[in-house]
């Protein structure tokens, strides 16, 4: 089968959307199919593909490749390159990743026609949440995660506490964590917390941390990447995800259950779809609720055993061979004549 792949961001950006593309993308590969890459990211660092990228493609090339292609995938649905399915109908399959609307949570013109072009598309979505928001019938499949990657290592040991791992922005709510191991402390309760990312939002936190007498407590570790950072995380034992945004899957929260740690996750969005049975969940934007949570899961004479035994199962239902046979059964039946 020919696929072309839409990726708004692709290699070398960084994020999820841009994670999902090049692992779907080399499953299709593996599994035998020809597949093509669009994207709208220009920059390029000499990474080989056992695929064609096509970066920005002119009209006229877009068009050549939608007459190319057997079903024409589009991972997130982009306006700027779904034009040509209007003159040159091909079956065509959209993944919604997150939610269509503005970043304030406001409506425009523009995501009321990608809900309306949605429906027709064959509709895959992340999460039940996401499914929900989507105004056509979806199927549902769980982001992969880089199961080559991120292992747990049963050497390894577990000296630290809490870890956060995410770009450090207001959205991700980091403040609320520290607000909850500030409460912690008040009980006599001092957790390590190793924060992994960069962003905006360092300075403040960093202060937030040395207002609330945390600063020996707190370490911000800064950008992590590969082995050490899964290392780092089979270091700590439980994994925090205190997101302000309605997450539509996680998949931060997959790769600590992969690497052993405990998730505890905001109750919102997609997070308790990638958590399952694996971790816990507490009230969205609650510091009260996150420090009972944690609290609780830090008593020495808690067995965390059960959460770790269900990860088995959970992991292999988001390993990447598993996800993309999922697509692949999608884009086929829209494929089909």
């Amino acid at each position: 089968m020919k696929i072309l792949l839409s990726s708004h961001f692709f290699h070398p950006s960084v994020g999820g959307i841009e994670e999902v593309s090049r692992v779907l993308a080399h499953e299709f590969v593996a599994l035998g199919h020809d597949v093509k890459v669009v994207t709208g990211t220009a920059e390029e660092d000499g990474t080989h593909f056992p695929f064609e990228v096509i970066r920005r493609p002119s009209p006229p090339r877009l068009l050549r490749l939608t007459a190319w292609c057997d079903v024409f995938f589009h991972n997130n649905i982009s306006l700027r390159t779904a034009w040509p399915l209007l003159v040159m109908p091909r079956p065509w399959v959209v993944a919604h990743h997150t939610w269509i609307a503005r970043m304030d949570g406001s409506v425009g013109w523009r995501d009321r026609w990608k809900q309306f072009a949605a429906r027709k598309a064959g509709n895959i979505s992340v999460s039940r949440a996401m499914s929900d928001h989507i105004s056509a019938p979806t199927t549902i499949i769980g982001n992969p995660y880089r199961d080559a990657l991120f292992r747990a290592d049963p050497n390894a040991a577990r000296d630290c506490e809490l870890v956060f791992l995410g770009r450090l922005v207001w959205d991700k709510g980091v403040d609320i964590l520290l607000h909850a191991l500030g409460r912690l402390g008040q009980h006599g309760l001092r957790p390590r917390l190793t924060v992994v990312g960069a962003g905006p939002e360092e300075g403040n936190l960093r202060r937030l941390s040395a207002k609330l007498g945390m600063e020996a407590q707190v370490e911000f570790a800064g950008v992590k990447t590969g082995p050490e950072l899964v290392a780092l995380l089979n270091r700590h034992r439980l994994i925090i995800v205190p997101s302000r945004w309605q997450e539509p899957f996680g998949l931060v929260a997959l790769e600590g259950i992969a690497c052993g740690c405990v998730p505890v996750v905001a109750r919102c969005g997609g997070l308790p779809d990638a958590v399952g049975r694996c971790g816990v969940t507490f009230e969205h934007e609650d510091v009260e609720d996150l420090t009972r949570v944690i609290g609780e899961l830090l008593d020495p004479g808690l067995d965390l055993s059960p959460f770790r035994s269900a990860a088995g199962e959970h992991l292999a239902r988001h390993s990447a061979r598993a996800v993309a046979l999922q697509y692949l059964q999608v884009l086929e039946e829209k494929a089909r004549p």
